[in-house]
């Protein structure tokens, strides 16, 4: 059944891929060419991989049932719902004022039906404010848009710094996202211009799912902050540092794609002692693009970043990792792994010697849900009526 059921899941993808011109934010848009080749490379993964079909359906089932956290399981039972939409046929016209309207320190799941169309707002949710959850549709997601940077003046007369740039902000727990297009359209930055940082999305909350989502940026597109974080089937695509933060986090049939005009790195992981529960796992994905990356540079002295399962183009450069500040990092924490993947850019021959092949049971927890917690609080995306 699951086999059956993602091969038309990735037939009806195609066929409203093929109707892109009816969404205005993809029209004349340079973008919409990786998107495309996300698509086609997902059905190439439905021919090539069974193992990775076999592993479909609930998250909670995928790596064994665990009991769920208590305060979910209350807010999942009293969950309510709510329709934005713009032509004010719903219960709320913008999405930030459907946020608003939700009572601080709510204890009841709040699921925002967020109605195609490009919602140009920012939007912060407060850390009181959790168990929220943004549903687009799958055929016409609902695209978030912003252009600020790290330079842009804010309210207080200051520049807003790279924390305070993102078009949306998540600082509760709980959240979740399906089908939801998250942009910073800030143009590329030039060479040596400071505060050109531009986030899509921050993630600082814990225990959030990001399903068949995608990011847009260029410099610092999506801040995996802190927490425990799971992505999804989700295209990240930027330039530098693209995906940066504190954050552990497992992401799982993503598409990563480069538009680097010069060499950058595609993760920018901050762990900064050995003992902090924190880095990035991949699994199952693709590094494809038009400008060469790093998989990853050591922003902390402990940075941890894993590639598995994953396809990777020849956008990725020879040594693999950057050690940036770090002298000696083979002395040092910073772990940066590789296990089971494939295409010209995965080829170990010229990779930096302090980086790890993988064994079988050193990989092994970076591989499920399990690296998260998954167990005790994914519950799957949401399904739109």
């Amino acid at each position: 059944m699951a086999l059956s059921l993602h091969y038309y899941f990735i037939l009806f993808f195609l066929l409203t891929i093929s109707k892109s011109n009816s969404n205005p934010s993809l029209q004349n848009d340079s973008n919409a060419d990786g998107f495309k080749k996300w698509v086609s490379w997902n059905v190439q993964t439905y021919k090539r991989s069974s193992s990775f079909e076999a592993n479909l359906g609930s998250n909670r089932l995928a790596d064994g049932p665990g009991p769920l956290d208590p305060k979910l399981a209350k807010a999942e039972a009293a969950k309510v719902k709510y329709i934005v939409s713009q032509d004010g046929g719903g219960d709320y016209k913008s999405i930030r004022e459907a946020v608003e309207s939700i009572p601080l320190k709510n204890t009841r799941r709040v699921i925002l039906d967020i109605k195609p169309g490009i919602y140009r707002e920012k939007i912060v949710i407060p850390k009181s404010m959790s168990f929220i959850t943004f549903l687009g549709r799958s055929d016409s997601p609902a695209v978030i848009t912003g252009n600020d940077t790290a330079a842009t003046i804010g309210p207080d007369g200051k520049p807003m710094n790279t924390f305070h740039s993102p078009t949306v902000a998540i600082n509760s727990n709980y959240f979740v996202a399906a089908n939801i297009r998250f942009e910073n359209t800030a143009p590329y930055p030039d060479v040596g211009q400071a505060g050109g940082q531009a986030v899509a999305l921050r993630i600082s909350g814990d225990k959030a799912a990001f399903y068949n989502c995608s990011f847009y940026g260029t410099q610092d597109t999506l801040y995996d902050h802190k927490g425990l974080h799971y992505f999804k089937n989700c295209f990240i695509q930027g330039s530098v540092d693209f995906i940066f933060g504190y954050g552990r986090s497992l992401y799982e049939n993503c598409y990563l794609n480069s538009i680097a005009k010069r060499v950058a790195s595609l993760t920018a992981q901050k762990r900064t002692i050995a003992t902090m529960e924190s880095g990035f796992s991949f699994t199952k994905s693709t590094v494809n693009g038009s400008g060469l990356v790093y998989l990853g540079r050591a922003w902390g002295d402990h940075s941890r970043v894993v590639f598995s399962y994953t396809f990777m183009e020849k956008v990725v450069i020879s040594g693999g990792w950057s050690n940036w500040h770090i002298q000696l990092p083979e002395e040092s924490g910073v772990y940066y792994g590789e296990y089971q993947c494939s295409g010209p850019g995965a080829n170990w021959t010229g990779r930096v010697h302090w980086a790890h092949l993988l064994t079988d049971e050193e990989a092994q927890p970076f591989l499920g849900t399990y690296y998260v917690g998954g167990e005790t609080w994914l519950l799957g995306p949401p399904v739109a009526p």
